[in-house]
């Protein structure tokens, strides 16, 4: 048997032996570092980037000696930064290095050793460095496109290149302009070196997309650039405030004329939409796709595309022909990414769905049909058919229904009467008498309950009255100043009392048709993106017309306090 000091005896001894044992195990773990090229392709006679990326303090310096085998190292540079957010502490650590490559083929940057920690191995392209026709200027300009035959509207990448061996102060280049064409700038500038026929330059690279809107000949004119060239001699004025002397040098680009092809003829869908990569998906508000009755399940759909602009994307949502079901679109939302690569669109969709009514409601299937420019076949991305089940709401707990009054016909109770004495005759004539006095108070009471007014009979009434006419107020100041979820709540409170809803989509089918659309209006611009752009005014003056319409209706003793419009 186990008595407790044994157990605390083996407590004691077992936290020893853990605590040794974590003396003794090393606490640091090895750090992640990250490699990563500027570019990838590049040519044999280019210099690109190597960047390796530590999160956090390595196990010792770097070891670059294996990288010599494939690749000249020209030079090679540290930094770091530390930032304490939120109460944690970060460092980032950066070697970045400016590399050639040795021969071409695919090479591989091998693991790089920093003490035990080391990086991942990473493969890039080299290519044959391309043919040049000016190769012995001084700055001169290349352009290539890719690819050189391509469908109408699909992405062209146009590149261009700036070489120099001689020092500019400042330059400026002409734009690309087509009037066929959709044409954008990608990303930023880039910047490297590189060696021809022994002689090293300085290249600035900037590249386009291009998205042709017609097929047939396309040209892109020459590129002009006009350069301030560093002279070799002094000025004559060789003082504190002289500047350099320079000349003007101006160069431009070779004409690129691309043949633009028509719409493949096994695209079969009426959408022409080309793209390198295509992705569709959706999210719901809901994972398990069971709503209430009147209130909202809110769809989400996307689709994301590489190599094409964002107006060519098609709308992805459809309003529901079910009349039990209704749809209430958002604005999309449309952006676009620029990388050296070229352009991703991206289109988002918001449709909150209300159901009128409990039971299960179809979604058709989204087919988005899409032209793949890099396997030149068409393709379709897809999402399946969606089956929404709506359940009635928590119905409002009902009044319990006042008993029933003793019906007349109803006997009483026999009883055996008794020979009395003349103590009972007394008692009987003291009972007849208080009785009697009963019923002329009863008399009195009744008297002067008829004749008060209205308003005090019940007060339950009076209080249900105020309430209302509270929360129109509270709804008329809400809507004076656009204050969606306060207008909301005010018009939830006055639709309990008044129809025993308790939603803004179960209260809009008992209005009329202006103060329904505007109350489903004002449910739609909840669910959305932005709630400032709901304006207040519209739904208050179909408020009170719906109310000045229903007093009429009404009897006199049931009106409600005139409403007044904003």
């Amino acid at each position: 048997m186990v008595t407790i000091q044994t157990l605390a005896a083996w407590l004691k001894y077992g936290s020893a032996i853990v605590l040794l044992t974590l003396l003794f195990t090393p606490l640091t773990q090895a750090a992640n570092i990250e490699v990563a090229v500027d570019r990838n392709p590049v040519s044999i006679s280019d210099s690109f980037q190597l960047t390796f990326t530590a999160r956090e303090s390595p196990d010792d310096d770097p070891d670059f000696s294996t990288l010599r085998q494939d690749f000249d190292i020209l030079n090679q540079r540290q930094s770091s930064q530390s930032s304490w957010v939120n109460g944690r502490f970060s460092k980032t650590i950066q070697w970045t290095l400016d590399v050639m490559a040795k021969r071409t083929g695919r090479l591989l940057i091998p693991s790089i050793a920093f003490g035990d920690d080391a990086t991942e191995p990473l493969t890039i392209t080299v290519m044959q460095a391309p043919a040049l026709n000016n190769r012995d200027d001084e700055l001169f300009l290349e352009v290539e496109t890719t690819p050189e035959q391509a469908y109408v509207q699909s992405q062209i990448i146009y590149t261009l290149r700036f070489y120099r061996r001689v020092q500019i102060t400042q330059a400026s280049l002409s734009e690309p302009e087509l009037d066929d064409a959709v044409v954008e700038k990608l990303t930023e500038d880039s910047n490297y070196n590189t060696r021809i026929n022994g002689v090293s330059y300085a290249v600035t690279e900037r590249k386009y997309a291009i998205f042709p809107q017609q097929s047939g000949r396309l040209t892109i004119p020459p590129l002009t650039l006009t350069a301030e060239v560093v002279s070799g001699s002094r000025s004559r004025f060789n003082g504190f405030f002289s500047s350099q002397v320079t000349r003007t040098k101006r160069v431009s680009s070779r004409a690129v004329t691309l043949d633009v092809l028509p719409a493949a003829d096994s695209y079969t869908a009426d959408h022409w939409l080309p793209a390198e990569q295509l992705h569709l998906e959706q999210k719901w508000s809901n994972d398990n796709l069971r709503f209430q009755v009147g209130e909202p399940l809110t769809r989400t759909l996307t689709i994301l595309a590489k190599g094409t602009t964002v107006g060519q994307l098609p709308e992805l949502a459809t309003p529901s022909d079910d009349a039990q079901l209704k749809t209430y679109p958002d604005q999309p939302v449309l952006k676009e990414q620029k990388n050296a690569t070229g352009l991703i669109a991206f289109r988002e969709e918001k449709i909150a769905f209300i159901p009128s009514s409990a039971g299960t409601f179809e979604l058709p299937a989204i087919e988005v049909p899409w032209f793949n420019t890099e396997s030149q076949q068409m393709e379709i991305a897809r999402i399946p058919p969606v089956t929404l089940t709506a359940v009635a709401g928590t119905p409002a707990a009902k009044p319990t229904p006042p008993a029933a009054p003793a019906s007349p016909s109803t006997q009483p109770t026999e009883t055996t009467v008794q020979p009395t004495s003349a103590g009972d005759h007394f008692w009987r004539w003291l009972a007849l008498f208080l009785g009697s006095g009963w019923l002329v108070t009863l008399a009195f009471l009744l008297h002067r309950h008829f004749r008060k007014p209205k308003s005090q009979d019940v007060p339950l009434v009076d209080s249900e009255h105020k309430r209302l006419k509270d929360s129109i107020k509270r709804l008329k100041a809400a809507c004076q100043v656009n204050d969606a979820q306060g207008a909301k709540q005010a018009l939830m409170e006055w639709g309990k009392m008044q129809y025993h809803s308790a939603s803004l989509g179960a209260i809009a089918p008992h209005c009329e048709a202006r103060l329904r659309d505007e109350i489903l209006h004002l449910n739609q611009c909840l669910y959305a993106a932005d709630q400032n752009a709901w304006e207040g005014k519209p739904l208050f003056q179909a408020f009170a017309e719906h109310n000045a319409r229903e007093q009429i209706k009404r009897p006199v003793d049931e009106a409600l306090e005139p409403l007044y419009r904003i």
